[in-house]
C-alpha cells in the first residue's frame, strides 16, 4: 500500500520496578492494563498502592517517583514490513529519562517529556517476534544528579532540581497540587513503514485588513525525489475551494500559493462573535506515473489576529488587547492547569466536558499555563471547534532556569516540535515564553536591565533570558505567524512586570502580596489581568471523597483537610478574608459554603469592575481577565472554580453572569466632605450609587434601566427607571447619584440603613436582559431578617427540571443542593429581591427536596 502504514504498539505490555522497592518485586512483571500509561496508574490498577488522592496517602507513594521502572512488549513484524524502504519506531512522548532497546540494541535515549522521537529501525527489526524494552530512570533522582553537576537555582514551588529537568513541573508539587512524579510511556508508540512520507506541513493563511486571504502551503518529504504533487483547500463541507494539481517537483520540499478575495471563504471567530468553520488542506504525492506515494490532510482556519498595544486616551500606558478579524474582544476566561496528576486518564471526552463548561460559562479564552504540558491535540481541536481563544505558554514556570548548552539544545527541539504541532490551530492566538520567571528574577534582584535588547544573557545570573528573548522568539518567528510574548506577566517598554499600565499583569495582591480587600479590584486593574484569584472549598462530596470515610477528620482544621490545601498560609488567608467580610460558622458544611460564597463574591467583583474598564476604542483600559484557575488536577481546596470531578463551584456561576453578552453593574461609595479643614469632627458622608451596563455586541443596544432600593427590614422600596443606550462592544455609564433611602450622615456612630439595590436592564418586551444587586459591605455588619421574614420560596416545576425562586426580603448568596448524589444546576450563588423571581434549571433532582443556604439563614 502507498503512503505510511502505521500501527500502534499498545498490546502485550508488562512493567516492573528495576531496582526493587515496595510495589513490585524484582523480576515481577505485571501486565499493563491500559496503554499509553504511567507507573502510578498501573500500580493503582493492580491495587499495589493506595489512592494518593485520599487522606494522606500521597506521602505513601513517594517511592514510586524515586524508583527506576521498565516496560516491555513483544510485537510481530511481517516480511512485507521488513522489506519496506523505511521502518521507524515513533515515540510520541516518554516521561522522562528513558533508554529504549529493540532486540537488545539500544536505539534511543531520552531526557525530555515534551519531545517526540522517530527512530529508523530497519536494521534491527526481524520477521516474527521483536522485543521492545523501555527503561526509565527516576526523574527526581536524575534531576538532583544534574543539579549537582551544574548549580542549585531559585524558584517558587517544588524541588529546585525540577529547573534542570524537561518534565511537567507541576509533578514536583505546586500550591494546588500534590507531589506525584510520574514515569512511563505517556503517549502512543507506533511502528511505521513507508517508501516516502510527508514529514511536515506548514499552512500560513494570512488574512489582510479587508479580510481577503493569501494562503501559503509548504510541505517537506522524508527524502529528495522527483514527484508530482496536488494541493487542495477544502471547505467545511468537503468541497474544494481552490487547488493546484500536477505540480512537478524535484527535491524534498514544495510550496503552493493561493489568493482568495474577501467573501469567498468563512472566517473563524471566537465564541459569541461568529462561526468556527474548519477547513482542510489535502496534499497528495505521486510518482511520475500517477501512483500515490503518500497523502496528508491538515485542518486549519482563516482568521486575522493582532495583539494591539496602542497609546490610550485619558490614561498613561498602552493597551494590551486581542483583535480578531478587525474586532477588538474583551477576553473573559480562565487559566488551565493539567486536569489530572495522571495525564493518561484524560480522554477526549473529558477535555470536551471541561472546555464545554468554559463556553457554557460565557468564557472565550483559556491560558495553558507554563508549569504543565503542551496539551493533547484533542484539547486544541475542541478549542478550535468551540471558538475558545488559547493563550499558550511555553513550559517554564516560577523559576530561575539554566541555559547551559545541553539544556538549551533540548529546549530548542521541544519548541520546534510543539510550535509545528500547534501552529495550524486557529484557537491559538499567542505564545508566551514562561510563567512568572521575570517576576522571580525581579524578586531576587537578578541582573535584569529591561532596556538591554542585544545581550546574549547566558553569562548573567538570569541566563534564561537567552531562552525567552533569543531562542523561543526565533523559533516562533521562523515556524509560524503567531504572536510571541516574552512571559506572563510581561510589561515590555522597559517596565517591570508589576506595572499596571503595560502588558499583562498577574494581580495577586488579593490573597498573596499585600492581601488587599477584593473591593479594590478597580484600583488593582491592569491592561490585561492574566492571573488573579480567590480560594474556595470544593463541593462537599469532593471533600468527603478525599476524607475516605474518616469522620474524625471531617472539620476544617484537620490534618487531612490541610493536606488537601497546598497553598502556604492558606489558614490565615482564608480566615482573613472570611473574618473581614462574613459572620461565619466552622462546621464543615458551613465552612464549605462560606468560602465558596467568598470566592464567588470576590471573582464576580473582579470581572464586573474590569469589564467596566472596557470603554470602547482607544479606551480599552482593561482588555482581559483570566481567573486562576478553572480546574484542578486532584481533589483539593484551591483557587479552581470547578473541582477535579467537574463540579462547578458557585464562583463559576457568578463569573458566568458577569460575562453574559449584556450585563449591568453597580457600586456604592461613600463621599466624605469636611467643610472646615481644621476640624475632624464636622463632616458629611453621602452614599453614592454608580450604575453601568456592558454590551459585547457590535451594535448599540436600547434598554430600560430599572433601579429599585429595598430596606432589608421593612416593606419600604423606592424605584426609578430611565431609558439607556448601551454602546457597542463597550461599557456605558448609566447613572450616578445618591443612594436612595440612605440619608447623609454627620457622625460615624450613625449606622446607615441596610438598603439593598437591584439594578436591571429590561428589553422592549419587559424581559430581563441583565440584573445585579448591590449590598452594603462588609456583610458581617448586616443584621439579617429571620428566615420567616425572608420567606424564601423554592417552587419545583411539575417536570422536576427547574425551580422558581422568590422571597419577601432580599436574599444574598443563595446556593441550592440536594441530599445524596449531586444535581446539575444552571445557576448558583444567586441574589434575590422581592418581585423578581428567578428560574434555575436543574438535572437529576429525581423528586428530592431542594436545600437552600444563604447569608443570614441562621447557620452562623
Amino acid at each position: 500500500m502507498p503512503g505510511v502504514n502505521a500501527r500502534e504498539l499498545n498490546e502485550g505490555w508488562t512493567f516492573t520496578q528495576v531496582n526493587g522497592g515496595e510495589g513490585a518485586q524484582i523480576g515481577e512483571w505485571l501486565p499493563v492494563q491500559s496503554f499509553p500509561t504511567t507507573v502510578h496508574v498501573e500500580l493503582l490498577n493492580h491495587k499495589k498502592i493506595p489512592d494518593p488522592f485520599i487522606g494522606l496517602k500521597e506521602w505513601d507513594v513517594q517511592w514510586v517517583g524515586e524508583g527506576d521502572w521498565a516496560f516491555k512488549t513483544t510485537f510481530a513484524v511481517t516480511e512485507g514490513e521488513t522489506e519496506a524502504d523505511n521502518v521507524d519506531l515513533v515515540f510520541d512522548g516518554l516521561d522522562t529519562f528513558a533508554v529504549v532497546e529493540l532486540n537488545r540494541h539500544k536505539i534511543l535515549e531520552t531526557d525530555n517529556q515534551f519531545v517526540a522521537h522517530r527512530v529508523p529501525v530497519k536494521e534491527h527489526v526481524k520477521v516474527g517476534e521483536n522485543d521492545l524494552v523501555l527503561t526509565f530512570a527516576s526523574a527526581f533522582r536524575k534531576g538532583r544528579e544534574i543539579e549537582e553537576q551544574h548549580e542549585k537555582l531559585n524558584l517558587w514551588n517544588g524541588d529546585s532540581s525540577r529547573l534542570h529537568v524537561r518534565k511537567a513541573q507541576y509533578n514536583y508539587g505546586w500550591d494546588w497540587g500534590p507531589v506525584l512524579m510520574t514515569v512511563g510511556p505517556w503517549k502512543p508508540i507506533r511502528l511505521e513503514t513507508y517508501s516516502l512520507r510527508i514529514s511536515d506541513v506548514d499552512i500560513r493563511p494570512r488574512v489582510n485588513e479587508k479580510l481577503g486571504t493569501d494562503v501559503d502551503v509548504s510541505f517537506e518529504l522524508s527524502r529528495s525525489t522527483e514527484f508530482v504533487a496536488a494541493v487542495h483547500i477544502m471547505d467545511p463541507d468537503g468541497k474544494m475551494v481552490i487547488g493546484q494539481s500536477n505540480m512537478v517537483i524535484k527535491g524534498n520540499r514544495a510550496e503552493a500559493h493561493f489568493k482568495l478575495s474577501a467573501g469567498v471563504l468563512e472566517l473563524w471567530y471566537p465564541v459569541g462573535y461568529g462561526k468556527q468553520p474548519i477547513y482542510n488542506v489535502e496534499i497528495k504525492i505521486m510518482d511520475k506515473d500517477g501512483h500515490l506515494l503518500d497523502s496528508k490532510t491538515q485542518k486549519f482556519s482563516f482568521r486575522r489576529v493582532h495583539v494591539v498595544q496602542e497609546e490610550l486616551e485619558g490614561q498613561e500606558g498602552r493597551s494590551f488587547l486581542f483583535e480578531v478579524n478587525n474586532i477588538r474582544i474583551f477576553c473573559g476566561g480562565s487559566n488551565w492547569i493539567p486536569a489530572d496528576s495522571f495525564l493518561t486518564r484524560l480522554t477526549p471526552e473529558k477535555y470536551q466536558q471541561w472546555l464545554q463548561l468554559l463556553v457554557d460559562g460565557n468564557q472565550n479564552m483559556i491560558r495553558v499555563w507554563g508549569g504543565g504540558i503542551y496539551e493533547a491535540d484533542a484539547f486544541y481541536d475542541i478549542c478550535d471547534e468551540l471558538g475558545i481563544m488559547v493563550w499558550q505558554d511555553f513550559m517554564f514556570g516560577c523559576g530561575q532556569y539554566p541555559a547551559y548548552d545541553s539544556f538549551t539544545k533540548s529546549v530548542e527541539v521541544e519548541a520546534e516540535q510543539n510550535v509545528k504541532r500547534l501552529r495550524h490551530h486557529p484557537s491559538i492566538v499567542i505564545f508566551a515564553g514562561n510563567n512568572e520567571d521575570y517576576q522571580v528574577a525581579e524578586s531576587l534582584k537578578l541582573e535584569l536591565d529591561y532596556s538591554d535588547e542585544k545581550s546574549d544573557f547566558r553569562k548573567t545570573n538570569f541566563p534564561a533570558r537567552y531562552i525567552y528573548e533569543r531562542l523561543l522568539p526565533s523559533v516562533v518567528e521562523r515556524l509560524c505567524d503567531i504572536y510571541y510574548h516574552r512571559s506572563s506577566p510581561y510589561s515590555g517598554f522597559g517596565k517591570e512586570t508589576t506595572d499596571k499600565q503595560y502588558g499583562d499583569l498577574h494581580q495577586w495582591n488579593v490573597w498573596h502580596g499585600s492581601q488587599e480587600p477584593w473591593h479594590k479590584w478597580d484600583v488593582l486593574a491592569g491592561r490585561f489581568v492574566s492571573e488573579f484569584g480567590m480560594e474556595g472549598y470544593p463541593n462537599i462530596r469532593t471533600v468527603d471523597y478525599w476524607l475516605g470515610g474518616d469522620e474524625s477528620e471531617r472539620y476544617p482544621q484537620s490534618r487531612t483537610m490541610c493536606n488537601h490545601n497546598k497553598a502556604d498560609g492558606f489558614e490565615r488567608r482564608l480566615e482573613l478574608y472570611l473574618m473581614e467580610n462574613f459572620k461565619h460558622a466552622f462546621d464543615i458544611e458551613s465552612y464549605v459554603y462560606y468560602t465558596q460564597i467568598m470566592q464567588a463574591e470576590t471573582l464576580a467583583a473582579a470581572y464586573r469592575l474590569w469589564r467596566r474598564n472596557w470603554k470602547g476604542r482607544g479606551k480599552e483600559y482593561t482588555a482581559g481577565a483570566l481567573v486562576w484557575q478553572i480546574n484542578d488536577c486532584w481533589p483539593v481546596t484551591s483557587w479552581a472554580i470547578v473541582d477535579y470531578f467537574l463540579r462547578p463551584k458557585p464562583a463559576y456561576f457568578a463569573i458566568k453572569r458577569e460575562l453574559r453578552p449584556c450585563t449591568v453593574g453597580a457600586t456604592r461609595t461613600e463621599r466624605k466632605t469636611t467643610p472646615d479643614p481644621r476640624s475632624a469632627a464636622t463632616f458629611t458622608i453621602e452614599t453614592v450609587l454608580a450604575v453601568w451596563g456592558t454590551n459585547s455586541a457590535r451594535e448599540p443596544r436600547r434598554a430600560t434601566l430599572e433601579v429599585t432600593a429595598f430596606d432589608l427590614h421593612s416593606d419600604w422600596t423606592e424605584r426609578f427607571t430611565r431609558e439607556a443606550v448601551l454602546a457597542p462592544n463597550a461599557a456605558t455609564e448609566l447613572w450616578d447619584g445618591a443612594l436612595p433611602g440612605v440619608p447623609v450622615r454627620t457622625s460615624l456612630s450613625e449606622v446607615p440603613r441596610t438598603v439593598v439595590v437591584s439594578a436591571r436592564l429590561l428589553d422592549s418586551d419587559g424581559s430581563v436582559l441583565a440584573r445585579t444587586s448591590n449590598w452594603p459591605e462588609p456583610y458581617k455588619y448586616i443584621k439579617f431578617p429571620t428566615p420567616a421574614e425572608v420567606g424564601l420560596r423554592v417552587a419545583v416545576a411539575p417536570d422536576g427540571a427547574s425551580v422558581t425562586l422568590s422571597a419577601n426580603r432580599p436574599v444574598k448568596g443563595l446556593v441550592l443542593d440536594v441530599a445524596g448524589a449531586d444535581a446539575v444546576w444552571s445557576d448558583q450563588a444567586l441574589d434575590l429581591v422581592p418581585g423578581d423571581p428567578q428560574v434555575v434549571a436543574v438535572q437529576g433532582l429525581a423528586g428530592r427536596a431542594v436545600q437552600a443556604r444563604y447569608l443570614g439563614d441562621g447557620s452562623a
